[in-house]
């Protein structure tokens, strides 16, 4: 079983900073890419940013140079720093992660978190 845990979400005003958190665990024999992405009201389910096991990063272009994703592989966590907010960043955010749950298996499962409401008020 894994277990996808989310944190960090909120309120804030336009301007300022959030970072979101996100922990798997569970019986995990490694974790590939993990992800964040986002759905705002009457919108689709939108990439945010994705990190490598060895921390290759990607972001969508309405957050580069705002958002940055990591991640602390001891501690299976992925991380999001928001800075800058807008009031367009309101959304729903998830976390993903691509998990192998056996070492002579080559199958990924994608697990998702519930997501963490994130609101940024002008």
């Amino acid at each position: 079983q894994v277990q996808v845990v989310e944190s960090g979400g909120g309120l804030v005003q336009a301007g300022g900073s959030l970072r979101l958190s996100c922990v798997v665990s569970g019986s995990i024999f490694s974790i590939g890419p993990m992800g964040w992405y986002r759905q705002g009201p009457g919108k689709q389910r939108d990439l945010v940013a994705t990190v490598t096991h060895r921390g290759t990063s990607n972001y969508a272009d309405a957050v580069k140079g705002r958002f940055t994703v990591s991640r602390d592989n001891t501690k299976n966590t992925v991380y999001l720093q928001m800075n800058s907010l807008k009031p367009e960043d309101t959304a729903v955010y998830y976390c993903n992660a691509d998990v192998t749950l056996a070492y002579n298996s080559d199958n990924f499962f994608r697990y998702w978190g519930q997501g963490t409401q994130v609101s940024v008020s002008s």
